[in-house]
């Protein structure tokens, strides 16, 4: 019965976090501001438990009988909770409220638990040998938790899935220990009963789990959903609402296709039309290959080098009919060769020195991301560009995020680029910016392919000044130890949404 008990420590311990660790890449998914929500997430959980286990003195008698209605409990909250949250975000105002009270009530449940467990185990086991049995299975039973989860759980099973399929593993913890000790156990009829009802609805919810998400997530993005996945990295969505294609990555709107030429074309031909050799062109980001098919354009381009995080990603842009339709099959091209690792670690390996890069990141919305914009990686980057090479960065919006698209000028300027600071207006996300990044002077091009829709000599020459409310301001330096941009960011991006 003991093994039994220190097994239970294990999942009780597995569990929780698990219940923790959806909610806080839930929140994030939903609600955007990462670092802030899984900060205050396992603050309030942590806090919960601690306000478990000073309620758990009030428990004197049936000890095992608590642990089983506890569990059961834990079963059908921490199970339930991202289905619920899913379905109920577009639905209540008080949605934070919510998801806050449901992560303080698990927290207290998972509280009660390992005191009252460690007080059975105290009537039979030495007192040390118990403390360092009921620890050492606490923190493995959390470790096995937070490898897996993004690593195993969440890109196969998803949030909602994973938390159902715990949910189903606490109530048979809860059943077993109802057969093994029934005789310990105060009404265990009852609670037996109570064990299999839950499994019940966490097996039906846990069956039905994508179609409830989907239910939930055509009422939060423009569009039909035609296509929904999880990533070891992301939730990757795609709608459609007539002629227009929108791809959303943990609920970010990434482009539409009504206008995402605008954007890209942007991007690229300004830099790619500037250089004097473009033979070897080098994309970080940019999985979706858009940015792609404008270099290809260019017939004197040899090679491009493409470095996503993403796997599903460019696996998903290169087979897709609409979505090859929409890149014009670049991914499949035999000038490709595409990378997917981490581009920060993947440009501190690189040997090879290419003519022009083109950065297409997300926006610096966390810390993962956030690097990527450091004078670190920019150092980095430097190192991989021909002398009379040239970089472009899309760095987010100079009217709504003004101090966040200066501080990525500056923060280039600080380690020896010369910039070329622009910006154009794209419908979906409003006037948006780009710096061109050198280590020598800038060739200002006079001459575009033929094909465009968008970019010209003449609008790239507007593109390059900005009206009073845009001027540059002076902002810190990002660096890997402040990371400033994403506090930026995130003051400027939430005074809109």
């Amino acid at each position: 019965m003991n093994r039994f008990l220190l097994f239970s420590i294990f999942v009780v311990a597995t569990c929780g976090l698990i219940y923790e660790l959806a909610a806080g890449t839930l929140a994030s998914y939903l609600l955007g501001d990462s670092v802030t929500q899984f900060s205050t997430i396992i603050g309030v959980y942590l806090f919960s438990m601690g306000i478990g286990s000073f309620l758990s003195k009030y428990i004197h008698k049936n000890l095992i009988t608590w642990f089983v209605k506890i569990e059961i409990l834990i079963g059908l909250i921490g199970g339930l909770s991202s289905t619920v949250l899913f379905l109920l975000f577009e639905e209540i105002n008080a949605f934070k409220f919510l998801l806050y009270f449901i992560v303080c009530l698990t927290g207290t449940l998972v509280g009660l638990e390992i005191p009252i467990i460690m007080r059975i185990l105290s009537k039979e086991d030495d007192f040390k040998d118990m403390i360092a049995n009921v620890f050492t299975f606490d923190y493995v039973g959390a470790l096995f938790a937070s490898i897996l989860f993004p690593i195993l759980f969440v890109p196969y099973l998803g949030i909602a899935k994973t938390s159902l399929f715990f949910g189903l593993i606490n109530l048979f913890v809860a059943l077993i220990l109802c057969h093994k000790d029934k005789a310990n156990i105060k009404n265990p009829t009852l609670l037996k009963t109570a064990c299999y009802f839950s499994i019940l609805i966490l097996s039906v919810c846990f069956f039905f789990s994508e179609t409830l998400v989907t239910l939930s997530e055509n009422k939060t993005f423009d569009g039909k959903i035609f296509y929904a996945t999880n990533s070891p990295y992301q939730r990757i969505i795609l709608t459609r609402q007539k002629d227009a294609i929108k791809l959303y990555l943990n609920g970010n709107l990434q482009f539409s296709s009504n206008d995402e030429y605008r954007y890209h074309e942007a991007l690229v031909h300004p830099v790619i039309q500037s250089l004097q050799s473009r033979e070897h062109i080098l994309i970080l980001g940019g999985g979706d290959g858009l940015a792609l098919r404008e270099v290809l354009k260019y017939d004197d381009v040899k090679t491009v080098t493409l470095v996503d995080l993403d796997s599903k990603i460019t696996s998903l842009f290169k087979s897709h009919p609409l979505l090859t339709q929409l890149n014009h099959s670049a991914l499949n091209s035999s000038k490709v060769q595409i990378i997917n690792t981490d581009a920060f670690e993947w440009l501190k390996n690189n040997t090879q020195k290419f003519d022009g890069i083109i950065v297409d990141f997300p926006d610096p919305n966390n810390f993962s991301v956030g690097k990527l914009y450091s004078n670190t990686f920019y150092k980095t980057l430097k190192k991989s560009i021909q002398d009379k090479g040239a970089i472009c960065i899309q760095s987010t919006s100079p009217f709504v995020a003004k101090k966040s698209y200066w501080c990525v000028n500056n923060t280039l300027k600080s380690v020896g680029f010369n910039t070329i600071p622009y910006h154009c207006f794209v419908p979906s996300f409003g006037d948006w910016g780009y710096i061109i990044a050198t280590k020598t002077s800038f060739n200002t091009p006079i001459e575009y392919p033929p094909n465009l829709r968008f970019i010209s000599a003449s609008a790239f020459s507007q593109m390059i000044h900005f009206p009073l409310d845009m001027l540059e301001v002076k902002t810190e330096i990002n660096r890997l130890d402040n990371q400033i941009l994403v506090n930026y960011f995130d003051e400027e991006w939430s005074k809109i949404f």
